[in-house]
């Protein structure tokens, strides 16, 4: 059985996630954690919770999804997962950091690129890899069709859908690949967002002003 919990972490007001299964195993997807308070409040939950890292996945780059990496990265001695298409976002965000007058932080390496064309597996759970650029060039996105579950990353949300006006942003890409890679997901499947609260699809479909 798939879980998920979700934290709130960063002055962009990120959301964290740590999905695992019954077995414990967890994967933390867009460490937002920047703080000590915050790194701290990670760490308890996994080791309340008897979890297992086993690997950090990066929907992209952009800075407020990345300042936990080399924490956690530190405490777990984890691979960090991302596509190889946003190498390039990953390695200027120290330096994107200084622009917002935040302070500096330090990344680290990322071991394995992920291909859209194989799924994810979090032991027994499998996840549907969908190409979602826009937001940022090469983001990603996680799906998981038994729970009907969409780790949507900065693509949609609730009501609103991700900026297109940083470097590598697309507009009209942006609305693509919702509609190619999240209109024909059912309905019913719940969305977990990299900011605000859940949604689903069925509801952003009727609902959502810029679609």
């Amino acid at each position: 059985m798939l879980h998920i919990k979700s934290f709130t972490f960063n002055p962009f007001q990120e959301n964290t996630y740590i999905l695992y299964n019954d077995q414990k195993e967890a994967w933390i997807i867009d460490p937002g954690n920047q703080s000590p308070v915050e790194d701290q409040q990670l760490l308890n939950y996994i080791e309340n919770n008897n979890l297992r890292p086993t690997r950090i996945i990066n929907t992209h780059a952009h800075l407020d999804h990345i300042f936990g990496n080399q924490s956690l990265v530190e405490a777990f001695r984890i691979p960090v997962y991302m596509h190889s298409g946003e190498v390039e976002v990953y390695n200027a965000a120290p330096q994107v950091a200084q622009m917002y007058g935040l302070p500096p932080f330090d990344i680290p390496e990322v071991t394995h690129f992920i291909d859209v064309d194989n799924d994810l597996s979090l032991g027994e759970i499998n996840f549907q890899v969908l190409f979602t650029p826009g937001h940022s060039p090469a983001e990603i996105s996680l799906y998981h069709s038994d729970s009907e579950t969409l780790i949507a990353g900065d693509v949609l949300f609730r009501d609103s859908i991700g900026r297109t006006d940083l470097p590598g942003g697309d507009h009209a890409m942006l609305l693509q690949s919702i509609r190619e890679q999240f209109w024909p997901l059912p309905d019913a499947t719940r969305v977990y967002s990299g900011h605000g609260p859940e949604t689903t699809i069925g509801y952003e479909k009727k609902n959502n002003p810029f679609l």
